[in-house]
């Protein structure tokens, strides 16, 4: 959904007659790990089921993400409103996460909404970084529980904190593409 938040702020800030000059300027302090915390989850994604090891490590890896991305994000959090509601988001989704063996609890009610695979994939263990919300899990209602509608272009079951999150990336992007300009009254000269 995070793509999604991404290309919807890019698109409507270029109908706001938004561009792109104010990413150049923008400063985020070793901006370079937010791309190398995804390559790592996409890596234990891709082979957490084919080895054991691998597996077993992944909750603490992504802890260790969850860890690692805010603090970047609060040391960045100068960079205005929008980067709050990123922290405020993401951290929903790290405290659901820790409360659960280092995995987001997906509701399989919502979750009927998707490709039935992924349901069974859920219920037989683990998925990525999800699992299946139950009985035993704690914080639930944090995690993705909320199946998109229909209407949406993507199947996809969302959790408070991505909600928060994306809002978040959108006041982001916002800031940096539409830039609004002061404008002054002009000067009355008075007579003397």
């Amino acid at each position: 959904m995070v793509y999604d938040g991404i290309l919807a702020a890019i698109l409507i800030g270029l109908l706001r007659k938004g561009n792109f000059k104010g990413f150049s300027h923008l400063k985020i302090k070793y901006g370079w790990v937010f791309p190398v915390l995804l390559i790592v989850q996409w890596f234990i994604f891709l082979l957490q089921n084919k080895y054991d090891f691998l597996g077993s490590m992944s909750p603490y890896v992504f802890i260790l993400i969850y860890i690692v991305g805010l603090t970047l994000l609060w040391v960045n959090r100068h960079q205005g409103f929008g980067v709050w509601l990123i922290l405020i988001g993401v951290f929903l989704n790290f405290i659901v996460m820790a409360a659960n063996d280092g995995r987001m609890p997906v509701s399989l009610e919502a979750a009927k909404t998707l490709d039935p695979a992924y349901g069974e994939a859920l219920q037989e263990g683990y998925y990525g970084k999800h699992t299946a919300l139950t009985e035993e899990t704690l914080l639930g209602f944090l995690g993705d529980v909320i199946a998109l509608p229909k209407f949406y272009p993507r199947e996809q079951v969302i959790s408070i904190g991505d909600i928060i999150m994306n809002i978040g990336i959108f006041l982001f992007i916002q800031t940096l593409m539409v830039k609004r300009t002061v404008k002054r009254k002009p000067s009355v000269i008075q007579p003397t």
